[in-house]
């Protein structure tokens, strides 16, 4: 690394050396600063490649000079060094760019220190930076699946347009409401985009949703056999818990640490919401989910890109909130579909079907996708499109 001194006072600059124990080029003018980084500074590299020690003069024309050196070098670190200075001017200058201010008599020990801890939290905030980045690298859909994507929706389209009028029409004419149901879904890359269905429900069903919540099919079962409840605590005093557990209260209530625990698991395995008999449902409903009708608009999705052909089925908020942590965050590192393997591989068991193997089914399918797998799963839709099952 670099150390220039801009400034005239040769007694702080030899003061500086010898704290550091490095060479210091010293400028007196803006012009030398330039040519001296413009030698060495290379813009393509993250680490700091120079260390100015900037001679405090006049404010305006320092702040004018700084803003300049870090716009043309923004991986050089910059020390004002000035005399004591209260907080209304010091703040033009970090404004400016100044990463730190030091005394003109600042110790060996305390401007060593100093630079390495700079060094070290600029190198580990670029190395976050990367990170982050990395952990960001989204899912990018291969080109012929993107083509195949393309061609089979607008096919499909055209060809079930009388499909799409007749079942807009029925539906309309039973019950009120929106014909298309639009809700937001969460696709690959944690993407959230508004998700296409034809209404099989009444139009209050989003409401009713609390009232069937027990009904749920993914209901965790515990080891009785008999679906998890929450209990409440109100009566049970501390002793009546194990010395060694860490007892944990709210408001009223206390439950012990693993209890807690254990609930918050529960809650996470049953992450999918499923009715079965769903007596949201419109008569016309039922027919058009029997035979996957009411899933067709999700076609105009595949068209825009949201989704495609074959993928993960998208996810709810309230449901994709709860796959966040990372033995399930690789599911969404592929497309949401119409169609994919959970639906061709488990429709012959009744539909039944715990939540950790549907997630296990989607994780399976981003790490394994191929257009042969694709073209596997959408023969096999065909041979499953009638449900035996009223779910």
């Amino acid at each position: 690394m670099h150390y220039v001194f801009f400034g005239n006072n040769i007694q702080i600059a030899e003061h500086l050396k010898k704290a550091i124990n490095k060479d210091i080029s010293i400028c007196s003018n803006s012009l030398r600063v330039n040519n001296l980084l413009s030698q060495t500074s290379n813009q393509k590299s993250n680490e700091i490649e120079c260390c100015i020690f900037f001679e405090r003069k006049h404010t305006s024309t320092d702040v004018h000079i700084i803003k300049q050196l870090v716009q043309l070098y923004p991986n050089i670190y910059i020390i004002l060094v000035s005399s004591p200075l209260p907080k209304e001017e010091k703040l033009p200058y970090l404004k400016a760019g100044i990463d730190c201010i030091i005394s003109q008599n600042i110790t060996k020990e305390e401007i060593n220190k100093m630079i390495s801890f700079a060094i070290t939290y600029h190198n580990k905030t670029q190395t976050n930076d990367t990170l982050a980045e990395c952990d960001l690298s989204t899912f990018k859909m291969p080109p012929w699946k993107r083509f195949f994507d393309i061609i089979s929706s607008l096919s499909a389209i055209l060809l079930l347009s009388p499909v799409l009028l007749a079942t807009a029409l029925a539906i309309r004419l039973e019950s009120k409401g929106q014909v298309i149901y639009k809700a937001k879904r969460v696709g690959s890359n944690y993407k959230i985009f508004y998700f296409y269905k034809f209404r099989s429900m009444y139009a209050d069903a989003d409401r009713r949703l609390a009232e069937y919540k027990r009904l749920n099919q993914y209901m965790a079962e515990d080891d009785t056999g008999c679906a998890s409840m929450n209990k409440k605590n109100d009566t049970i005093s501390v002793s009546e818990y194990d010395q060694s557990q860490v007892v944990l209260f709210s408001d009223n209530q206390k439950t012990s640490e693993n209890e807690y625990l254990k609930t918050k698991q529960t809650e996470r395995s049953n992450t999918f919401f499923k009715l079965e008999n769903d007596p949201r449902i419109t008569h016309v409903g039922k027919f058009i989910r029997k035979y996957s009708i009411d899933e067709l608009p999700q076609l105009f999705n595949i068209l825009k890109g949201d989704m495609s052909v074959v993928g993960n089925r998208p996810l709810p908020l309230y449901e994709a909130e709860l796959l966040t942590s990372d033995e399930y965050i690789q599911r969404f590192m592929a497309p949401a579909g119409l169609t994919g393997l959970w639906q061709v591989e488990k429709r012959g068991d009744a539909g039944k079907m715990s939540a950790e193997e549907r997630k296990q089914l989607d994780i399976k399918y981003a790490k394994s996708f191929s257009f042969i797998l694709d073209m596997t799963i959408i023969f096999k839709t065909f041979t499953a499109f009638i449900q035996k099952e009223n779910v």
